[in-house]
């Protein structure tokens, strides 16, 4: 383990590297927060709207206080993926735990990159876009398709594990001792959050694993594109508005971890 990931693991609740982390996690609060509303609109809407992370953070962009919105967002997202990365190269982990760290952190830092890009004025496109253009450009590489299927089976299990953890309550586990009182509040935002979740991961997943299988870019769609899928299903209204509101239910979830997480 290297000395940097050592000391940016061994500090207390003054060090300025957990109160990043736990920044982070706000921020991450406040984005699914956003996610929600947007996801709530398309229910009930007649098309056209967008809900994807890029998407929710450039809505930010438009007022002075939004930008610096964003540039906290930078921070305290690059903060928690170095955080997360530090717990990836810990020596005495597992295996599995070293894994799921490192997913963590390269997810925290893409989105401090996109928060960088788009604060600087440099994002463009949706989700759907975004998810598209990457994958016609891996269908390119030698072994094009079996690289997107593994993406989005991977995508799959994530989601999978999302709605598990949700209902087996799992994420307590990151969690020190929450106040008495109000531990049934925690289970409904978590167990809500993580199930809802968990379904968008899941139908992205299936999205990208059918484009590995017919080789068209044009199959894979980011979280946007899931929206809208869920949305043609029987009852799709509904199902996307409880989604929504699982996604605020994760945001408000991540308020929570950002003062009580085990770290």
């Amino acid at each position: 383990m290297s000395t940097s990931a050592s000391s940016m693991k061994q500090g207390n609740t003054g060090d300025v590297w957990e109160k990043g982390a736990r920044a982070g996690y706000a921020v991450s609060g406040v984005l699914h927060l956003m996610l929600g509303f947007l996801i709530a609109q398309i229910a009930f809407s007649s098309g056209g709207e967008e809900a994807s992370s890029s998407q929710a953070l450039s809505s930010l962009s438009d007022n002075s206080f939004g930008m610096i919105i964003l540039w906290v967002a930078v921070i305290a997202f690059a903060a928690l993926g170095l955080w997360q990365l530090a717990d990836g190269l810990r020596s005495h982990d597992s295996a599995k735990d070293r894994v799921k760290a490192l997913a963590k952190a390269g997810v925290y830092l893409v989105l401090a990159f996109t928060s960088a890009s788009i604060a600087m004025g440099s994002s463009s496109g949706g989700g759907d876009s975004q998810a598209q253009g990457i994958v016609a450009k891996v269908l390119g590489w030698p072994g094009g398709q079996f690289i997107v299927g593994a993406i989005g089976i991977g995508i799959l299990v994530a989601g999978v594990f999302h709605v598990v953890k949700g209902l087996r309550k799992k994420y307590m586990e990151d969690l020190k001792s929450v106040p008495s009182g109000s531990t049934r509040m925690v289970h409904g935002l978590g167990t809500t959050g993580y199930v809802a979740k968990g379904i968008a991961l899941s139908v992205v997943g299936v999205l990208f694993t059918y484009s590995a299988v017919t080789a068209d870019p044009d199959d894979a769609e980011g979280l946007d594109g899931a929206i809208k899928s869920l949305l043609d299903l029987p009852g799709g209204q509904i199902i996307v508005a409880v989604v929504g509101v699982g996604f605020a239910a994760y945001g408000l979830y991540s308020f929570i971890r950002a003062r009580y997480a085990r770290m």
